[in-house]
């Protein structure tokens, strides 16, 4: 289904131009969901049991009032037996250090947010694929730690059977809602039966015995797309009002991955406890900041722990910190590794009331301060031009839908703050900035000049939903002077084929992070061929896939095979930036 035309700036936003006539029909889903609670209820939970709680929102509500921080890992290799054996063994190494995790995040594989019966024949990533019931149930019984399933179920096609199978796994923290608004399934472009599988699968969740918390990571939304902080933190708020208030269901925050600078970290932490007094799922560790060193990872890592041990010491939150293991920037880590990144962290966070009296929260307080109030004005003024332009308030579903369409650009342009001079700007504006100024310091001044004067036309996009490459590179080649035709995100490779096409681009640069590389980039030279046009494909970001006859279930480097194929994969854009310099105008060779 093709998405109708976005309203423009300075244009009346009308329901008309953004949603289908007639009502969505999200009471009768959710209406859905709950009677599918007579047949899907709550399964146990080890950890549950362990810690005599009903659910974790309960957990996580004790440790607040006993000042106790919890751990948070990321479980997800493909085969569910590696990641059985995971669970089991990060747990059971770590306990033996009185350092045992509260929770795992488990990374499903995109592919699963295809409905089952439609799964065959997609496209994968590195994650785990998990094919039925039964095989949520024997992931999460390994050990006493908390089920998360985060990514990948709501917000997708298959949300429904997702969240049922994860219920029925024990799991009393289910997310993640903040996808529903950023991540597209290649191939599938029924948004509407989307959002109504989301609002059905909300209503199966609000039924069951026990509060189970819903889990929204504001770097995999719309906060990782707003260049002012103060929106992002309005829009979690506007995602507060939509599952607290329209669905009646507790929400828990994430956020972490691109919050680099530690003053706006700790300012955009103090602002969102203050936004959303739920406990939130976790803090996530400060990804960006790794490079391909893994040592030099570890300072990185210690970075960020410092300000976020800090922030929940300050003012605890419930979210579990997330010690991000220091290969992760190259791959997916390793048991033993995961168990590295936690003890070291641990032994950060043991110091943290020693550490305390010499910390501060005053160059963060005043940030959070705009922030809040900057927030407020955007949720205020989102939700009144919602309602002016006659979208149904009471149906969240049509709420959900029509943020969703609308889209990041065109909220925070006609909701967010017209005077600039208080503006936070978001730490992925800066960080990106910043790496563009050294990459551009780097590139020699012949190739300065002779792009310059050559400016070919290059195609930018991403495979998946991780922008902050496309900008990188978009900002990069911009300031050189190459003509830029905007590719998209999370595009499909026959409809980045036909841009290349339409725009008559000597060159396609991709950007990735899923896992994906190789499949990519040769369904892309498919369809380029198909249309018989030979730009010169160039790939950047995590060059690894799954591959079957690699004899693993772990992603390995394709970056011999992406070569094979007729790509040019590049490590650094310096590289890029090099290979362009010697395209000549209208060369598609």
């Amino acid at each position: 289904m093709a998405l109708p035309s976005k309203p423009t700036a300075g244009v009346r936003l009308a329901r008309a131009d953004v949603l289908p006539p007639g009502p969505l029909g999200g009471g009768e889903a959710f209406a859905r969901g709950r009677a599918g609670a007579a047949t899907v209820r709550l399964g146990r939970s080890a950890f549950l049991e362990a810690r005599g709680a009903a659910s974790e929102l309960e957990v996580k509500r004790r440790m607040i009032a006993e000042r106790r921080f919890s751990f948070h890992a990321q479980i997800g290799y493909r085969a569910i037996e590696d990641s059985r054996r995971a669970w089991a063994g990060i747990h059971d190494r770590l306990a033996e250090k009185g350092a045992a995790p509260d929770r795992y995040g488990i990374c499903l594989d995109w592919s699963m947010g295809y409905p089952a019966a439609e799964r065959r024949g997609r496209p994968r990533g590195t994650g785990m694929i998990l094919e039925s019931p039964a095989d949520f149930i024997a992931l999460t019984a390994m050990a006493p730690v908390a089920p998360h399933f985060g990514d990948f179920v709501l917000g997708m096609p298959a949300a429904v059977e997702n969240a049922a199978a994860a219920l029925l796994a024990g799991s009393t923290t289910i997310g993640n809602l903040s996808q529903y608004f950023t991540f597209r399934l290649p191939g599938w472009g029924n948004d509407v039966g989307t959002t109504l599988a989301t609002v059905e699968a909300l209503g199966l969740i609000k039924a069951q015995p026990v509060p189970i918390l819903i889990h929204s990571n504001l770097d995999d939304g719309y906060a990782a797309w707003f260049e002012d902080m103060g929106s992002a933190l309005g829009f979690a708020m506007v995602e507060r009002w939509i599952v607290e208030d329209l669905i009646g269901l507790p929400l828990g925050h994430c956020f972490g991955h691109t919050f680099s600078e530690p003053a706006k970290r700790l300012a955009f932490q103090i602002a969102l406890a203050r936004a959303n007094p739920t406990p939130g799922t976790m803090l996530y560790g400060n990804t960006t900041l790794y490079g391909p060193e893994p040592v030099a990872n570890y300072g990185a890592l210690a970075s960020y722990m410092l300000v976020d041990a800090f922030a929940l010491w300050s003012t605890p939150s419930g979210q579990a910190l997330t010690p991000i293991p220091v290969t992760e920037a190259r791959r997916i880590p390793t048991v033993e590794e995961v168990v590295d990144a936690h003890l070291a962290a641990r032994r950060l966070v043991e110091r943290i009331g020693d550490l305390a009296p010499i910390l501060s929260t005053a160059a963060a307080e005043p940030i959070a301060e705009t922030l809040f109030a900057r927030g407020v004005r955007f949720r205020d003024r989102l939700m009144e031009g919602l309602d002016a332009a006659g979208f149904d308030l009471a149906d969240p579903a049509e709420v959900l839908l029509a943020l969703r369409r609308i889209g990041p650009a065109e909220l925070e342009r006609r909701f967010g703050e017209r005077d600039g001079a208080e503006a936070v700007a978001s730490p992925f504006v800066d960080e990106i900035e910043q790496l563009a100024r050294q990459v551009l310091a780097a590139v020699p001044q012949a190739e300065k000049a002779a792009l310059a004067h050559r400016r070919p036309r290059v195609v930018v996009a991403t495979t998946d939903v991780h922008f902050y490459g496309k900008r990188l590179l978009s900002i990069v080649l911009g300031r050189l002077g190459i003509e830029l035709v905007d590719g998209g995100v999370s595009i499909d490779p026959d409809v980045l084929a036909r841009r290349a096409a339409e725009s008559g681009a000597e060159a396609v640069a991709v950007s990735t992070y899923n896992g994906v590389a190789l499949s990519f980039v040769q369904r892309l030279k498919g369809e380029l061929a198909r249309l018989r046009i030979e730009p010169r494909v160039f790939i950047g970001g995590r060059l690894n896939e799954i591959l079957d006859d690699a004899g693993t279930s772990l992603p390995v480097d394709v970056t011999d095979e992406l070569r094979q194929s007729g790509a040019v994969p590049c490590r650094r854009v310096e590289d890029l930036v090099t290979a362009l310099a010697g395209i000549a105008p209208g060369a598609q060779t």
